[in-house]
């Protein structure tokens, strides 16, 4: 009764038992003792996780990097004619916008923006943002066309750091996607923290112009820009849950518009006032900093954080930005417009003395 009753108790219950398999010896039965010793069950190899990053991501996010780095360099080409009494206003954008160059300069950062989004949609803002700081390896190969400078120690120094910092995070962090932050004073918090400072930034740039304005203008931008994208990314998510209604009744889809206008006007005016050199590396750095710190602050991006891969993504993100420094100081920058470029009324571009006649000029 006993025995029965633990038989449908392991019935009930599915549980399987097995047998260990016995070496079969010729020539003697089993009464005899033809069965020797249990056979070794195979080996069980371990599981080597390996980070999967989507292809269609990865493509994505270096095909927006490209448009944008080229972008980057046919604007500042334009905007570094524009006249000083334009700076931080809107009236650089109406004036640029007559000059068919920049326009073109807009429309490959408008095309790198949306594939930009769209990499947004499909992968996490961590991932993401590391990969768009490489277009300033296509902005120096731009740039390296136009001056005919050589890439030498320097250019390949900052190459490879930039290229393996991007590569260190990505395969120590493993970004991968978790639930967001559903309380809205985080988000608040790290946004706000982010425009404080864009604000203070811009503040600081204000006062000194030309001397430390530029770099200070293009981190603010970059921060703008971090904060932009995880935005974007909100947008997306509300969209796919209830279409465009549901995308047009929250604030993200304007946030991301009125961040965008703002980045470009400073964006423009740190072109105007200094070389490119100057400018972009800051702003290549800041961006990809602000949204990594968005996605994992209230987005729900997560990274590995055990103390080995926290030291490979620390030395991943300072590899990056050493190489962001490299490249943009590379002597292949234009420190102005391309030879023969043309300026906001038609006429050549100036020499360096006439140039700086006219800014004095303008500055009074």
């Amino acid at each position: 009764m006993t025995l029965s009753r633990d038989k449908a108790t392991l019935r009930n219950e599915d549980v399987t038992l097995t047998t260990p398999r016995f070496r079969h010896i010729p020539g003697a039965g089993p009464h005899a003792g033809g069965y020797s010793r249990p056979l070794p069950h195979p080996a069980v190899r371990p599981v080597i996780e390996v980070p999967r990053v989507s292809v269609l991501v990865l493509t994505l996010a270096v095909s927006a990097a490209c448009c944008l780095g080229l972008g980057f360099v046919l604007q500042q080409n334009v905007a570094r004619q524009a006249p000083l009494s334009d700076f931080l206003s809107p009236r650089l954008l109406l004036d640029l916008m007559r000059v068919p160059r920049w326009l073109g300069g807009i429309g490959l950062m408008v095309a790198g923006m949306v594939l930009g989004a769209i990499a947004l949609s499909q992968g996490e803002v961590s991932l993401v943002e590391p990969l768009l700081a490489t277009n300033l390896l296509f902005a120096l190969a731009l740039s390296r066309h136009q001056t005919k400078q050589p890439l030498g120690r320097q250019g390949w120094a900052g190459l490879l750091l930039l290229a393996g910092g991007v590569t260190a995070f990505i395969v120590a962090g493993e970004p991968r996607g978790g639930t967001a932050i559903t309380d809205p004073f985080r988000h608040w918090l790290i946004i706000g923290a982010m425009l404080g400072a864009a604000l203070l930034l811009t503040t600081y740039a204000k006062r000194s112009r030309l001397s430390a304005g530029p770099v200070l203008l293009a981190l603010a931008a970059g921060l703008l820009y971090g904060v932009q994208d995880a935005l974007t990314r909100v947008s997306g998510q509300r969209f796919s849950e209830g279409g465009l209604t549901h995308l047009l009744t929250g604030w993200q889809p304007y946030g991301v518009l009125l961040l965008g206008l703002t980045g470009l006007i400073l964006v423009q005016s740190a072109f105007e006032t200094a070389p490119l050199r100057m400018s972009l590396p800051a702003l290549t750095a800041a961006q990809p900093l602000a949204g990594i710190i968005c996605g994992v602050g209230f987005l729900g991006d997560q990274l590995r954080t055990d103390p080995g891969a926290l030291a490979w993504e620390a030395t991943g993100l300072a590899a990056v930005v050493v190489g962001i420094i490299l490249l943009g100081l590379h002597p292949a920058m234009p420190s102005g417009c391309a030879q023969g470029a043309m300026g906001l009324d038609g006429s050549h571009e100036h020499s360096p003395r006439e140039e700086h006649a006219l800014r004095r000029e303008h500055s009074r």
